[in-house]
């Protein structure tokens, strides 16, 4: 089956879905009121300046102040705004002025930052709830074959070229081609690349970093320097590469758009951008709606009758996994081996989808055999080599424990699509019929003496209500004795399971 890549664009909502073999593996998502700024440049102006963290707040311009870690800060950033307010527009790369201390060498915020400090920086993760954006001043400009580092000298091939007479022709191309002190990371969709296109993106990357330069030296502070593409050329140019068969798109405007980035930088992939014209909406014909309503559920189900229960908190994500409705069929080992293998695809599918990042706790059921703990090991390796976020992975334990770290720069799918409930809070749970039952009972002898009167009204909801009149109507005498008034339960449809009213009266 082909891998598409489909774009449903709409005035109000922008969605991208990555299909592979009729499975959703990636989904974006963006909208105009909420745009995203990972990849934006802005001139800032250092807040706080932190030791105790080794970090420091910069006012960027947005709601809350970016965050900016100690290893995330180039030593010469005073030299480099020095640079922009006397180059301008004059491009320069001599990174005697800006390279960073040596691995190794001992930093300290106190001494590469001061406060009221005005520095360039790049937004390198997404805000994320209560977090304003992490922020660095290492900053990098892609480009579909090549990724600019203006403050490096360096150059860099990606791991995911793994032919060695390929790696070495990039790196001599590149080298012989860039500025004295120009940093370059050679992009895995290069690998095919010829030395025609790796030129025109480094030319095309060196014009951009120079019409950075020229704009910062004038921007006011704080203020915006240069905006990443939006999400559709964005995807198009990091995604869209000749394993993607079809881009698919189902408004004209945007199709026009797309055909002509395509055309500008990879001009032998145009052919296969599509315009859509199905009756149907295109993500309901490619059954997109159903893996992405899937993907918002805690609980997933395995084929096998197994399942696994995600549950992200602010720290970190726990996956637990259980053998659910599958016995198997020869001992319980070899039960829940075959338990943990199909969970480990499953994890590997629910965690690039949903865009789960940063600490991810697995708790697989445990094995007894060393063997087995191996064999998982090594298919949770295999089931993330094609995720393009880093992955980092530490072997099954005793008690079946893996723990794993995974690269995030934006909001995961809950956070995009979802809000917290107004009523738990966002916990997930909400006190029992019975509890408030008991709170109304105690709030109500609480304050009887103060209220006096001859009755009370309390209105609850219908599900309170029942239990009341019913489980709680010995309570209920007990209570009219003690306070010594009639009191009269009413159920509303209208309110919340932990709402309720109490009116006194004569």
């Amino acid at each position: 089956m082909a891998t598409d890549l489909v774009i449903n664009a709409t005035p109000f909502e922008i969605r991208i879905a990555l299909v592979e073999h009729g499975t959703v593996k990636e989904f974006y998502q963006e909208r105009p009121t909420e745009k995203g700024l990972v990849g934006n440049i802005y001139r800032g102006r250092v807040r706080r300046v932190l030791p105790g963290m080794q970090a420091a707040f910069v006012d960027i311009g947005l709601e809350r102040t970016g965050f900016l870690y100690v290893d995330d800060v180039q030593a010469g950033a005073t030299e480099v705004e020095r640079m922009l307010q006397h180059n301008g527009s004059t491009c320069c790369y001599d990174n005697g002025l800006i390279d960073s201390p040596a691995r190794g060498e001992d930093k300290q915020i106190e001494h590469l930052l001061q406060e009221g400090q005005d520095i360039l920086v790049q937004v390198c993760k997404e805000p994320l709830g209560t977090k304003g954006a992490r922020l660095t001043c290492n900053i990098t400009l892609p480009c579909r074959n090549l990724v600019f580092m203006p403050m490096t000298d360096h150059i860099g091939i990606s791991r995911k070229i793994t032919d060695d007479a390929i790696r070495q022709r990039l790196y001599e191309t590149v080298r012989e081609l860039r500025p004295t002190g120009a940093g370059f990371i050679v992009r895995t969709l290069a690998e095919n690349a010829s030395r025609e296109e790796i030129e025109a993106d480094m030319e095309f990357l060196l014009h951009i970093w120079s019409e950075i330069q020229d704009i910062a030296a004038r921007a006011p502070v704080p203020s915006l320097v240069y905006a990443d593409l939006d999400i559709i050329l964005r995807v198009v140019r990091d995604v869209f590469s000749p394993e993607v068969d079809r881009v698919v798109v189902d408004d004209r405007r945007t199709y026009e758009r797309v055909l002509r980035f395509v055309q500008t930088f990879a001009p032998r992939l145009a052919g296969k951008v599509h315009l859509y014209t199905g009756e149907a909406p295109v993500f309901e014909a490619y059954g997109i709606e159903m893996d992405i309503s899937r993907a918002l559920d805690r609980k997933i189900w395995l084929r096998c009758g197994g399942y696994i229960v995600i549950e992200t908190t602010e720290a970190l994500t726990v996956i637990d996994v259980n053998t659910g409705r599958y016995v198997g069929k020869r001992d319980l080992e070899e039960t829940i081996f075959k338990t943990n293998m199909e969970a480990v695809k499953e994890i590997a599918y629910q965690l690039r989808l949903r865009n789960i990042g940063g600490i991810i706790i697995i708790d697989f059921i445990d094995m007894e055999e060393e063997a087995h703990r191996e064999e998982v090991f090594r298919a949770l390796q295999e089931a993330f080599a094609q995720d393009k976020s880093r992955v980092n992975i530490l072997r099954v334990s005793e008690f079946g424990l893996v723990q794993m770290t995974r690269k995030r720069s934006r909001e995961d799918l809950a956070s995009m699509l979802c809000e917290p409930c107004p009523y738990c809070n966002g916990e997930g749970r909400i006190k029992s019929r019975r509890t408030i039952c008991y709170e109304v009972f105690r709030k109500i002898a609480r304050q009887a003496g103060r209220m006096g009167g001859e009755f009370v009204t309390v209105k609850v909801s219908p599900q309170v209500a029942d239990i009341m009149l019913n489980e709680e109507s010995a309570t209920i005498a007990a209570l009219e004795e003690e306070i010594g008034m009639k009191l009269s339960i009413v159920a509303r449809r209208e309110l919340h399971q932990e709402r309720y009213e109490i009116f006194w009266g004569r």
